[in-house]
């Protein structure tokens, strides 16, 4: 049997780090002692988090659809630890609303964002957990990878982009000791639902309206640290009263 696992000394990447999940990782991991390298778009959010960690963490300012941040996120983690053992893929934007109604370039950047933005950052982390032959990626997707939401199609279309690609990539790198997974919660309450939203979280949690960001962290801990010939290949969470 294998010791328990244990986050100390892990050089876990998370991109989306300065606000909402990713940040609610980052916490999580930091407490453990795990050490980190952030990504976000704010520099100023970023330096506020590192600010409250008291581990070892680097920031990665930039944007993900730019073609070369990616492979610069992985070769500030190589720089500064020598490996990855976790790549938390978490960056993204949403748009719901009417098709009918809809700004197709607003779509052309989400696209960018939730889909090409993840494989430009798997595709750069790959390289070295190949090398390693270990390391876990996890993909922030959503239950509307999972089933199609009339409020959102374009977001939805977005995550299930993410669905094929998490289980195609998969199925090529396993048999090199790299597992790749999906994280899917349903409502969670973050910063783009708006600062009222974030007020009321407490109550729309009791009443299992929503999810908060550790929620959705504490998932992802349970799935890396399952034993190493387990992969949970696909975690889907949802308040207990999301009718979904």
């Amino acid at each position: 049997m294998e010791n328990a696992w244990s986050a100390i000394g892990k050089v876990v990447v998370v991109t989306g780090a300065s606000s909402g999940i990713g940040r609610a990782v980052a916490r999580r991991f930091a407490r453990q002692g795990a050490r980190l390298i952030l990504a976000g778009r704010s520099e100023e959010r970023l330096a506020s988090l590192l600010a409250e960690l008291g581990t070892e963490a680097f920031p990665v300012s930039g944007d993900l659809t730019e073609p070369g941040e990616a492979q610069r996120v992985v070769r500030t983690a190589i720089e500064r630890f020598s490996r990855i053992d976790l790549l938390f893929a978490n960056a993204g934007i949403y748009i719901s609303g009417s098709v009918a109604d809809g700004d197709p370039d607003a779509w052309a950047h989400l696209v960018d964002t939730n889909v090409t933005g993840v494989f430009r950052i798997v595709h750069a982390a790959l390289g070295p957990m190949l090398d390693q032959r270990s390391g876990d990626v996890v993909v922030t997707s959503s239950i509307s990878g999972h089933q199609a939401i009339p409020w959102e199609p374009v977001y939805s279309a977005s995550k299930h982009a993410v669905q094929a690609f998490v289980h195609g990539v998969r199925r090529q790198v396993a048999q090199y000791g790299v597992r790749v997974a999906s994280l899917a919660p349903g409502r969670v309450i973050t910063e783009l639902w708006g600062t009222q939203a974030v007020a009321d979280m407490g109550a729309e949690i009791s009443a299992g309206l929503a999810l908060g960001p550790d929620d959705v962290a504490e998932a992802l801990e349970f799935m890396v640290s399952r034993p190493r010939h387990v992969t949970v290949r696909d975690l889907v969470m949802l308040p207990s009263c999301q009718d979904l």
